[in-house]
C-alpha cells in the first residue's frame, strides 16, 4: 500500500516505522524539507520525502499526524490532492488542564472532513502516547492493544484495520465518524487520569463479562 504522511513529528515517526517494516511505500511530507528528509532517512525501506501536497497525493491512505491547531488548516491547503483518499486522523484536541479544545463543537476528525470534503476521514491511533506505538508490538499482559476506529466508509475502515494490524494491534470498530468526538473525549479523560492523577485508567472498566452487570455474567 502507498501511504502519504502529513507531518514529521513523533506520531508520524512511530506509526510509519511499523508500516515501512510491513512493506508499505511511504512518503513523508512537511513544510520543513530537511525534517521530512531526516525522517524518511530514519525510516529507511525506500521511504521518500517531499512537500505536504506531494504526501497528500501519494497514496490510497494519508496519515494526518498534525497538531489539532494546525490540522484543518493544512488539510484545507491540500484538499484537492486528498479527494477519494483515506485520511487518518490521530490528533487529540487536548489543552491545558486536560481540557477538550473542541469545547462542544465539531470533533477534530469532523473538522478535517469539513476541510477536505472529498476525503474519507477515519479516526484512529489517538488513545496512546507515541512511545506505545514504538513498541513492537504493543502487547500488555499477553493481550495485543485494541485500537478503536471510527469512520463512515467501509473500504476506508477496512484499509485502516489492515494498518492497525500492521502495528501488531487489534482493530476495534467504534462506529461512524460522529463518534470520533467520543474517542477524543476519552483521550482527554485518560490523559488527565494517567498524567494528572497518576491513576490506572484501565481500572475504571470492569471485565467484559460484567459490562452489563453481575446478573448477566
Amino acid at each position: 500500500m502507498r501511504i502519504g504522511v502529513l507531518g514529521t513529528g513523533d506520531m508520524a515517526d512511530a506509526l510509519s516505522t511499523h508500516w515501512v517494516r510491513a512493506g508499505h511505500e511511504v512518503l513523508v511530507g512537511g513544510r520543513d524539507g530537511l525534517r521530512a528528509e531526516r525522517l524518511a532517512t530514519r525510516l529507511g525501506g525506500g521511504t521518500r520525502h517531499g512537500s505536504l501536497a506531494e504526501a497528500a497525493g501519494f497514496g490510497a491512505v494519508v496519515l494526518a499526524a498534525l497538531p489539532y491547531g494546525a490540522g484543518a488548516r493544512v488539510v484545507a491547503e491540500v484538499r484537492s490532492s486528498l479527494a477519494g483518499r483515506v485520511l487518518l486522523d490521530c490528533s487529540n484536541p487536548v489543552g491545558s488542564g486536560f481540557r477538550l479544545l473542541t469545547d462542544g463543537g465539531p470533533s477534530a476528525a469532523r473538522r478535517l472532513a469539513d476541510a477536505a470534503p472529498g476525503a474519507r476521514v477515519v479516526k484512529a491511533f489517538n488513545l496512546c502516547h507515541e512511545d506505545v506505538w514504538r513498541m513492537t508490538p504493543p502487547v500488555f499482559g499477553g493481550r495485543p492493544l485494541a485500537v478503536p476506529v471510527c469512520g463512515d466508509d467501509e473500504e476506508a475502515l477496512a484499509l485502516t484495520a489492515d494498518l492497525v494490524r500492521d502495528t501488531g494491534c487489534t482493530p476495534l470498530a467504534a462506529g461512524g465518524l460522529d463518534r470520533a468526538a467520543l474517542l477524543e473525549a476519552t483521550a482527554a479523560l485518560f490523559i488527565g487520569l494517567w498524567v494528572g492523577e497518576g491513576a490506572d485508567a484501565q481500572a475504571i472498566a470492569p471485565p467484559l463479562a460484567f459490562a452489563a452487570g453481575p446478573a448477566h455474567a
